[in-house]
């Protein structure tokens, strides 16, 4: 092989490794949840009952967050949207979740452990439990936010 074409192979190589993202300090840190260990607060902007546990990442920042919500049976959420794309994973339980400016039970479906929804910006949605809690747990990238589409229906207008 001749010098130059094993050159530029070698710096091609090398450039795309430079263009790559860095990680940065956040995303290298080692972060282990151990479900026990797990320290819940209350979740006013969510509903009466709710919980949550903040995994990783500060909700009000623009950085990557994991969050656990624990929701009481015969909870429900009213109409609402998020800023950024919401993806849900139920833990245990069983979660019911419509799409659409309008809450009708008839259009939730049923989403049971292990099952994962991803949920666009903006897109309104409501939910619910049924007879049992449900743990979910959500990731995306902050920050992190409720709006309700009615205020009658925000807890903290209550």
């Amino acid at each position: 092989m001749t010098p130059f074409p094993y050159l530029a192979a070698t710096l091609a190589i090398l450039s795309g490794f430079l263009l790559m993202p860095v990680a940065s300090a956040d995303e290298s840190a080692f972060v282990a949840a151990k479900a026990s260990e797990l320290q819940w607060a209350p979740a006013p902007s969510v509903g009466p009952g709710a919980m949550m546990t903040v995994i990783e990442g500060d909700l009000k920042k623009t950085e990557p967050f994991t969050l656990r919500l624990m929701l009481p049976a015969n909870s429900t959420i009213g109409v609402h949207t998020h800023p950024t794309t919401e993806r849900v994973t139920v833990i245990s339980g069983n979660f019911y979740l419509g799409i659409g400016d309008k809450p009708d039970p008839t259009a939730a479906v049923t989403y049971q452990a292990g099952d994962t929804v991803i949920i666009p910006a903006g897109m309104a949605m409501f939910a619910g439990t049924g007879a049992d809690e449900a743990i979910l747990q959500l990731h995306g990238d902050g920050p992190w936010g409720i709006t309700y589409h009615d205020p009658a229906d925000d807890p903290a207008n209550h």
